[in-house]
């Protein structure tokens, strides 16, 4: 079992900066596959990024790739997303997600993670 705590969410501007952490409970993090993904109102939860149990592999979506950076500290069972170069058509509830090793399926399905924290708003202002 893994409990997942997003924080960092906020009102900025677009152009502004934003990191994004999500704090992992248990003591197998390391074991897991992690993943953001984002909810704006009316529209599906979509796949922002994911990074492997090591750190690498890291895959993205292309609407974030080259602005947003997926990373992880095993130690501190936290992962993290920093997001640059922000636009209004960022907003949305971001959400970190846990996949276990022995799920099948891909990275970029909501469908094939394990457990997902409670989420965290995000407003980009223009």
């Amino acid at each position: 079992q893994v409990q997942l705590e997003e924080s960092g969410g906020g009102l900025v501007l677009a152009g502004d900066s934003l990191r994004l952490s999500c704090a992992a409970s248990g003591r197998t993090f390391s074991s897991y596959e992690m993943g953001w993904f984002r909810q704006a109102p009316g529209k599906e939860r979509e796949f922002i990024a994911a990074i492997s149990r090591g750190g690498s592999p890291r895959n993205y979506a292309d609407s974030v790739k080259g602005r947003f950076v997926i990373s992880r500290d095993n130690a501190k069972n936290t992962v993290y997303l920093q997001m640059n170069s922000l636009k209004p058509e960022d907003t949305a509830v971001y959400y970190c997600a846990a996949r276990s090793r022995y799920t099948s399926g891909s990275y970029y399905s909501p469908s094939d993670y394990d457990y997902w924290g409670q989420g965290t708003q995000v407003t980009v202002s223009s």
